[in-house]
């Protein structure tokens, strides 16, 4: 099953559970629009180079588009949709004033210089300055892209535009106007969500083993901080492959993705242990499982071999449908990515808004305000789950799905309505 058609199974199941309107559904099973384009690049050597780009939105009732932009050589129309879909139902879900969107260039990031990288992100930017807005479609760093790579979507879209504007992207480095807090949040709001996971399905998380697959910002950081409530990380993983010690890994020792690129790959963090292959540490006896590198890892093929008590997505789309109902079935509680990290587009509020403002926030505020949201939605989620005597996954579809319908119906979208994108307005003698 494809990243699409688990988020339209997911979609259909939440449907079950809600009173929406057969309008509004069908609606929501297909973006409002899609934006792709031929993005040339010019390579270091000279030569030029045509990339394949898209920019997916999904749903904008409850606020402007939001979303990630991602540089990964897989990336395809299709995978933007789902994760534009996802994106609704997460923002819905912690309930941000925002909709849902992705966007992606099918590029091999590792295999650009940072100057590549540089010309890449401007001329995406040149080519969607008109799909992009600080109320029409807000983009956010996601896989192969970071803080830099939005310092530059911004000054490029600023540039075009001819006038200042840091609330268009989120994710950016503080000194220009970005949110402390904002790379450690999804790694946050993982391990805050598994606290609470634990403490419902009866597991001591200072007491419990966890695998880590993925050591990117949101595995390394949920890693650490699992390690200082105590539990013992017994393996984590690359893109290369994994250590396991089932005595526990040093996880402050080891860099992550971002600081080191291989460095679980590389590193000595596996004396006394051994090295192991990503599928094998899905299928590891652990008390939770958190897979936060890439999506589709557990399916149908392996989810009878997963032995983790309760498994906490850290990654988009980690599960398959297929999958999930296997673990379903066989009693393993699966909390959805749309909940567990949903702390990063959290945190891209609190940039939005304080861009917006011109008034930064301390730390302390961010953190607080995080934990707030995050918790809160774990309550609306387990509430319904209890109501509904359902999934984990379910329940937070349910939860979101009827949030947006709200929206919709409260706008009056039930009905059909014209589909013509209208002219934004400007102000005389403004650029595009």
């Amino acid at each position: 099953m494809s990243a699409l058609e688990t988020a339209r199974d997911q979609l259909r199941r939440a449907a079950e559970r809600v009173d929406v309107d057969e309008a509004t559904l069908s609606r929501l099973f297909e973006p409002e629009r899609v934006h792709r384009a031929a993005v040339p690049v010019e390579r270091d050597d000279g030569g030029v180079e045509t990339l394949t780009a898209v920019r997916v939105q999904h749903d904008d009732a409850r606020g402007p588009y939001k979303g990630g932009l991602r540089y990964h050589p897989d990336v395809t129309e299709a995978e933007c949709t789902a994760l534009a879909t996802w994106m609704t139902w997460k923002t819905a879900l912690v309930d941000v004033p925002f909709g849902g969107a992705k966007g992606g260039v099918r590029v091999a990031p590792e295999e650009l210089s940072d100057a590549e990288r540089e010309r890449l992100t401007r001329a995406y930017a040149r080519e969607f300055v008109r799909d992009f807005g600080r109320d029409r479609d807000v983009p956010a760093p996601d896989l192969g892209t970071d803080a830099e790579t939005m310092a530059w979507l911004a000054d490029e879209y600023e540039r075009v535009r001819g006038d200042h504007r840091p609330g268009v992207v989120t994710g950016k480095p503080p000194v220009v106007g970005g949110s402390v807090g904002r790379e450690s949040a999804p790694g946050r709001s993982v391990v805050a969500v598994a606290d609470e996971a634990c403490e419902y399905h009866g597991i001591d998380l200072a007491d419990a083993t966890v695998a880590v697959q993925g050591f990117g910002s949101v595995g390394a950081t949920a890693a650490r901080l699992l390690d200082d409530r105590g539990a013992d990380v017994v393996a984590v993983s690359d893109a290369g492959g994994g250590v396991h010690d089932p005595d526990g890994l040093d996880v402050h020792a080891v860099p992550a993705h971002a600081e080191t690129p291989n460095a679980v790959t590389d590193c000595d963090a596996a004396d006394g242990g051994d090295r192991i292959s990503n599928a094998a540490l899905l299928e590891l006896d652990v008390d939770v499982l958190v897979p936060a590198a890439v999506g589709d890892v557990l399916t149908a093929d392996n989810a009878e071999d997963v032995q983790a008590s309760l498994i906490v997505e850290g990654a988009n789309g980690p599960t398959t449908a297929a999958a999930d109902r296997v673990l379903e079935e066989r009693g393993v509680p699966v909390v959805p990515d749309v909940l567990a990290n949903a702390g990063g587009v959290v945190v891209s509020y609190f940039e939005w808004v304080q861009n917006r403002t011109r008034r930064p926030w301390t730390r302390e505020t961010v953190l607080e305000q995080l934990d707030g949201h995050v918790l809160a939605a774990w309550d609306a989620v387990r509430e319904r789950r209890e109501a509904a005597d359902c999934s984990w996954r379910d329940a937070a579809c349910a939860v979101a799905l009827s949030r947006v319908a709200r929206a919709h119906e409260t706008r009056g979208r039930t009905r059909p309505r014209a589909t013509g994108r209208p002219t934004p307005e400007r102000t005389p003698g403004e650029r595009p």
